[in-house]
C-alpha cells in the first residue's frame, strides 16, 4: 500500500493541525510538583491539545497527572512505543518571524518546535490516525507517549513510567533519518564558588544545559566602555554597552554540536580576563573558553564509531562574588568518567571551587543487526529510495534511551541542516509529510 499518496491527499489537515500545536508557547517556566500544571500552563495546554485531538478521533488516551500522557491504538499484549515531547527550548532573540506564529516560506514550516519536537509528534500522530482510517488495526498496542520536559530534566517521562507499562520496543521521532542506533552518554555538572573581586558585580549567560548561550552580560564597577567597544570592533563581534552593563551576542546551537554555535559567555570572559583580576573569569578562560572537546580540562576522548567527546559550558550565574557554572557533556563509548572526574576535581581545587555532578545517563545503543533497526530502515528506504545513507550515532539524547530497545528515527532527512534549538527553526514540508508515511509503514510492519 502506498501510504505516501494517502498522506499527500491529507497534507492540508496535517499542516493546519501542526500549526495549531506550534502556536502554543510550551517553554518550561518553572517546575512545581504541587501544582495542577507541574511544568506550567503552556506545556499543559500542549498536552491537552494532543489529548483532545486524539479523543475526538476515537483513540484511547491516558493522562498521568499532567506529567505525561499517551495515545493508544491497537490490541494485544505487546506495546510499541512512539516517544515524543511537547516542550520546547526558549525561543531566543532575533527571529525573522515570531517564533510561535508559524509561517510557511520556501517550502519550510518555521516555528519553535517545528523540528524539535512538535512537528515530528504530529507526523507520528497522523501516522496512527491514517492507519485507523484505512481500517488497519495493529495486533500490538501502539502508544504515542507524550513527554513534557524532555528539554530539561525528563521528570515527566520518569513519572509516567512509575505507573505505566514499559514498551518492549519503540522509536523517538526526534532526530534524523535514516536512523540513530546509538546516542552518546549525557553528563552534566556544576562548578560553584566565591571570589574576592569587587570589580565584577554580575555575570549572566545561558538558560538551558542543552543550549549554547547566545547572550551574555555583565555589570562592572570599573569603566571599560572604550576598551570593550574596541574589542568588539577589532574582532568583528556583536555587542553593546548600556550604562555599566556590557552585552555580547553569540549564536545559539544544540549542546550536542556546540561547535555550530558561538558561546557569548566565552567572548565576554575573554575580554574581562584582560582587564580585571577575578578567579571566576580566570577559571573560564583557563579551562573552558573556545574548547568544545574538553582538552583544556584533559577530559577529551574519541571513539571510532561515536566520534568525539563534546562539552557545552551552558549556564553562567555570578552575583556579588558567588557563582555557578553549569556544563553539559556528551560522551562516546570508552570515555573514562572516573579519570575525568579526577581531572575536573583537580581544576576546581586549584581555585578552591566545588564540583557537583548532577546527572549521568549512559551511552544508549541498539545493534544495527537488530530486527527493530532493520524494520525501521526498510520503511525509510521504501519512501525515500535512499540505500546509500549510513545509519548513524549522535551526541543528542532522545527519549529512545528511556526504553531498553528503542532508536531515534527521523524526521531530518540526510543532508538537511539541523535547526533544532536555533533561531528560525524550521522543518521542510516535504520532510514532514514523508516522515508521516514512513512512520505509517514502520508501525504497520512492526505490528504484523
Amino acid at each position: 500500500m502506498d501510504f505516501y499518496k494517502y498522506v499527500l491527499d491529507n497534507q492540508d489537515l496535517i499542516i493546519d493541525k501542526t500549526k495549531e500545536l506550534l502556536r502554543i508557547p510550551s517553554v518550561l517556566t518553572e517546575f512545581n510538583p504541587e501544582s495542577e500544571f507541574p511544568f506550567g500552563v503552556e506545556i499543559n495546554n500542549s498536552l491537552h491539545y494532543m489529548l483532545n485531538l486524539a479523543q475526538s478521533d476515537g483513540f484511547v488516551t491516558k493522562n498521568v497527572k499532567n506529567y505525561a500522557a499517551h495515545i493508544e491504538f491497537g490490541k494485544g499484549k505487546d506495546i510499541v512505543g512512539v516517544l515524543c515531547h511537547l516542550d520546547v527550548v526558549p525561543e531566543g532573540d532575533n527571529w525573522t518571524n515570531p517564533p510561535f506564529s508559524p509561517i510557511i516560506k520556501d517550502d519550510k514550516l518555521y516555528a519553535r518546535g517545528s523540528g524539535d519536537d512538535k512537528g515530528p509528534t504530529m507526523a507520528a500522530y497522523f501516522a496512527l490516525r491514517f492507519l485507523k482510517e484505512l481500517g488497519i488495526e495493529p495486533n500490538k498496542r501502539i502508544r504515542i507517549i507524550l513527554g513534557t520536559d524532555e528539554e530539561t530534566a525528563w521528570r515527566g517521562i520518569e513519572e509516567y513510567f512509575k505507573t505505566e507499562e514499559m514498551p518492549e520496543i519503540g522509536f523517538a521521532p526526534d532526530a534524523a533519518f535514516p536512523l540513530i542506533y546509538g546516542e552518546k552518554g549525557l553528563y552534566s555538572f556544576d562548578i560553584n564558588g566565591t571570589t574576592t573581586d569587587s570589580d565584577l558585580v554580575s555575570f549572566t549567560a545561558g538558560d538551558r544545559y542543552n543550549v549554547v548561550p547566545d547572550y551574555a552580560e555583565c555589570v562592572l564597577r570599573v569603566d571599560l566602555k572604550e576598551e570593550f567597544t574596541k574589542y568588539l570592533s577589532f574582532n568583528g563581534l556583536n555587542g553593546e554597552v548600556n550604562d555599566n552593563k556590557y552585552i555580547v551576542h553569540g549564536k545559539r546551537a544544540h549542546a550536542m554540536q556546540p561547535n555550530l554555535g558561538i558561546n557569548a559567555a566565552f567572548i565576554l570572559a575573554e575580554f574581562l580576563s584582560k582587564h580585571i583580576d577575578n578567579d571566576f573569569i580566570k577559571y573560564i578562560t583557563e579551562y573552558l573558553t573556545f574548547d568544545h572537546l574538553g582538552e583544556k580540562l584533559n577530559i577529551d576522548h574519541y571513539d571510532d564509531e561515536m566520534k568525539e567527546f563534546t562539552m557545552n559550558p551552558a549556564i553562567f550565574v555570578y552575583d556579588r562574588q558567588e557563582f555557578r557554572i553549569g556544563i553539559n557533556c556528551r560522551y562516546p563509548n570508552g570515555w573514562d568518567k572516573d579519570s575525568a572526574k579526577i581531572n575536573l576535581e583537580a581544576s576546581v581545587k586549584k581555585y578552591h571551587f566545588k564540583l557537583k555532578i548532577l546527572s549521568d545517563s549512559p551511552v544508549h545503543y541498539v545493534s544495527k543487526d537488530d530486527d527493530l533497526v532493520k524494520t525501521l530502515h526498510e520503511a525509510y528506504i521504501k519512501y525515500t529510495g535512499d540505500t546509500e545513507s549510513e545509519l548513524i550515532t549522535i551526541g543528542g539524547g532522545t527519549y529512545s534511551r528511556s526504553l531498553k530497545k528503542a532508536v531515534a528515527f527521523g524526521p531530518n532527512m540526510p543532508g538537511r541542516k539541523d535547526t533544532a534549538h536555533q533561531i528560525d527553526e524550521y522543518i521542510f514540508i516535504d520532510d514532514l509529510l514523508k516522515a508521516t508515511a514512513i512512520y505509517m509503514e514502520a508501525i504497520f510492519q512492526l505490528c504484523k
